[in-house]
């Protein structure tokens, strides 16, 4: 009875209203229904005559726009924005193209709206941490739309979006005490326990240590000058502009390093100081081998589960323990922001607390004085 009344159209309908005998014209635009006034039955005695004035009054489609979904503002962002570094440029394509890409890539991005996005965040199967970087990379995208042209300048609709919990850590970060540290030292082979030793004694991230070249030791001065980093193989500059620093070395981290490049099959000056022969010195030790020897030493000085950024936490934990300024940790650690110092790298060993005095470089290598002054107090 309804499709008797009713005539369906691709686009719409004409349906007459007895009440206010009149032709209407009806249609969706999206998932809102709209109607527009034709004309009485007078003016249009049927409804072929009704119809021959819709194409005159059918709302005209906007056309579709080219290149403002978030696919296309994700590839125009990837050529244009992303970053050089090659570790932040990996970690984006990966959030890319696992969860923004594939939840958003096919909505316009000013349709981008702060509460899905919210309620979306809060499913990810990520990390706090992670979260906030997604949620700053989608942020990015929308700031990036407006620089591009794809949309009207005007606040930034995903500083809306909270992530609750974004300071919380999934896993406490793990630092070492002084036996702890001797004790997997003893288990360590070379290269790897110089390369430990420099790291707990200098903060250095596993990044850092890896990149050093001979030349980038000052015999003479006691200095190490850090200036690069690499991941995965690919060297690049450090993480931060305030992590490029000249760090002082103890007289015996210096003997050390003496002995091991006197002990290498690469010493040149342009040689990595932790060469692969693997790779026949053109490149250090891999991130993954250095890894692997850490947790068979671990394993075997009963100590557990170990990451290499362990004993740059150790080292914030040993300054700590002897006694330094905050301000003075936060230019050790080569920090940017004091909150990094005290909120990520804040765990402190309690025990070691009355070595104040002893410096870090001693801790690790003087362990037995160490422990002798403390059975003394």
């Amino acid at each position: 009875m309804k499709a008797q009344r009713q005539h369906r159209h691709t686009t719409g309908s004409v349906r007459y209203d007895k009440r206010r005998r009149t032709w209407n014209y009806l249609w969706y635009d999206g998932a809102i229904r709209r109607s527009k006034r034709i004309g009485t039955k007078q003016e249009f005695p049927t409804k072929a005559a009704a119809w021959k004035a819709v194409d005159g009054l059918q709302p005209q489609q906007p056309e579709a726009k080219i290149g403002d979904t978030v696919t296309t503002v994700i590839a125009r962002y990837q050529a244009e924005r992303m970053p050089t570094r090659h570790t932040t440029a990996r970690v984006y394509r990966s959030f890319l193209d696992n969860h923004i890409g594939p939840k958003w890539g096919d909505t316009l991005i000013q349709d981008v709206q702060p509460r899905p996005v919210e309620l979306w965040l809060r499913e990810l199967p990520l990390s706090p941490k992670s979260k906030t970087h997604v949620r700053s990379l989608m942020h990015g995208l929308v700031d990036f739309a407006m620089w591009a042209g794809l949309l009207e300048v005007a606040r930034n609709p995903m500083s809306l979006v909270r992530n609750v919990g974004a300071t919380k850590r999934v896993r406490k970060p793990r630092s070492l005490t002084v036996e702890q540290f001797q004790a997997l030292l003893q288990e360590l082979r070379e290269p790897v326990s110089t390369l430990a030793l420099l790291s707990v004694s200098l903060g250095l991230r596993i990044s850092e240590a890896l990149a050093l070249q001979w030349d980038d030791v000052d015999w003479l001065g006691s200095r190490l000058n850090v200036q690069r980093g690499i991941v995965n193989q690919r060297v690049a500059d450090v993480k931060t502009e305030g992590s490029a620093r000249v760090l002082v070395l103890t007289s015996e981290m210096l003997e050390r390093l003496k002995t091991w490049k006197r002990d290498a099959k690469f010493g040149d000056g342009t040689d990595w100081v932790f060469a692969s022969p693997l790779k026949l010195g053109r490149l250090p030790y891999s991130y993954t081998g250095v890894c692997s020897e850490l947790q068979r030493a671990a394993k075997a000085a009963n100590l557990g589960h170990l990451g290499t950024h362990t004993f740059r936490h150790t080292y914030r934990s040993w300054l700590d323990a002897v006694g330094t300024a905050v301000a003075v940790q936060q230019k050790l650690m080569r920090h940017a922001d004091i909150r990094t110092t005290m909120n990520i790298y804040g765990d402190v060993v309690t025990d070691e607390m009355t070595t104040a005095g002893v410096k870090v470089a001693q801790l690790a290598f003087q362990a037995k004085g160490a422990q002798s002054e403390r059975s003394a107090n």
